[in-house]
C-alpha cells in the first residue's frame, strides 16, 4: 500500500510561550522551537504500522520553506520511506483551500492508495483534510482512531461525541484525518537520523505540481485573518471554605442564587 502522510512543522508549544505580536498580525516567532505537529506524527505511526503489516511505502510531505526539511527527515527517522517537500514563495498565505489545493497536485503527480493528515494542524481549523478529499474527489473521514485493513477498503473507527465510538468501511484510495491516541508513535534514535541524514528528498515548486501561482497565496484565499488576541481574563474562582456540610450549604445557596436550582 502507498500511503501519503501530510506533516506540518509547528512551534513545540511545550517549549515556547506563545505571544501575540503588536497589532494582532501573527505571533512572535523569533527564536520558537519548532517541532512537528503532534496529530501528523499519530497519522506518520499509523502509516508506518500499516506498511509493516501489508507491504508498501510512507511518504511524508510537507508545505513550507526549506526549514521544514528538518521535519520530513525526522519522520523519515522514525521509519517513513521517502520524503517531499512541497517549497515555493507563492504557497505563502495560502488559506485553508489553498494548502488542499497544493496537497492535491502532489498526490496527483504520485500513486497512492491512502493519505493521511492530522486531525488538526491548520490552526486548529481541521479543515484541511476534508477540503483535500473533496479536491480529489475521494471519500473522507475525520477524527479517526482505529484502522483496520481489508480487500480494497478500510474498517474504521471514529471518535464521535459523549465519547463513543463510530465504526464505519471506506473504500480505497481515501483520505483520513488521524486523531491521537490511536497509537504510541516510537521513539526516534540519533541511529534514525544519522541514517537519514544524507537522503536526498524532492523538491517540488508550483510549476512542478502543474499550479498557477496567481490562484495562490493571499492573491488566492478566499479565507483572510484579520487578527490574533489573547482573551481578556476574567473573574477568578471563587473558593468556598469550612466543613463538607457548610460548603454543601454554601454551594446551594450559590445556585439558588444563580438560578440553577428552584
Amino acid at each position: 500500500m502507498e500511503i501519503l502522510v501530510c506533516v506540518k512543522r509547528v512551534p513545540d508549544s511545550a517549549e515556547n510561550e506563545i505571544e501575540v505580536k503588536p497589532g494582532g498580525a501573527d505571533i512572535k516567532r523569533d527564536d520558537l522551537v519548532y517541532s512537528v505537529n503532534e496529530w501528523d506524527n499519530y497519522a506518520v505511526e499509523e502509516a508506518i504500522q500499516i506498511v509493516d503489516r501489508v507491504g508498501g511505502s510512507v511518504t511524508v510531505a510537507t508545505i513550507g520553506s526549506e526549514e521544514s526539511e528538518e521535519v520530513v527527515r525526522r519522520e523519515m527517522a522514525m521509519g517513513a520511506n521517502n520524503g517531499l517537500m512541497l517549497v515555493d514563495p507563492a504557497f505563502e498565505g495560502s488559506d485553508g483551500r489553498g494548502i488542499a489545493a497544493i496537497l492535491a497536485a502532489a498526490v496527483r503527480k504520485g500513486n497512492y492508495d491512502l493519505v493521511l493528515t492530522g486531525a488538526q494542524a491548520d490552526d486548529g481549523a481541521g479543515q484541511v483534510g476534508g477540503m483535500l478529499a473533496a479536491l480529489l474527489d475521494w471519500p473522507y473521514a475525520s477524527l479517526v482512531n482505529l484502522i483496520e485493513i481489508q480487500d480494497g477498503k478500510l474498517r474504521i473507527g471514529r471518535e464521535i461525541e459523549g465519547g463513543n465510538q463510530e465504526i464505519n468501511e471506506i473504500m480505497l484510495p481515501c483520505v483520513l484525518s488521524i486523531q491521537t491516541g490511536i497509537n504510541e508513535p516510537r521513539y526516534v534514535g540519533i541511529r534514525g537520523i544519522r541514517k537519514v541524514a544524507s537522503v536526498e528528498i524532492p523538491v517540488m515548486n508550483a510549476a512542478a505540481l502543474g499550479m498557477d501561482s496567481a490562484v495562490l497565496g493571499p492573491a488566492g484565499a478566499r479565507v483572510k485573518r484579520l487578527d490574533y488576541f489573547v482573551p481578556p481574563a476574567g473573574a477568578g474562582a471563587e473558593i468556598l471554605a469550612g466543613s463538607t456540610d457548610e460548603i454543601t450549604a454554601k454551594l446551594i445557596d450559590l445556585l439558588k442564587a444563580k438560578g440553577g436550582l428552584k
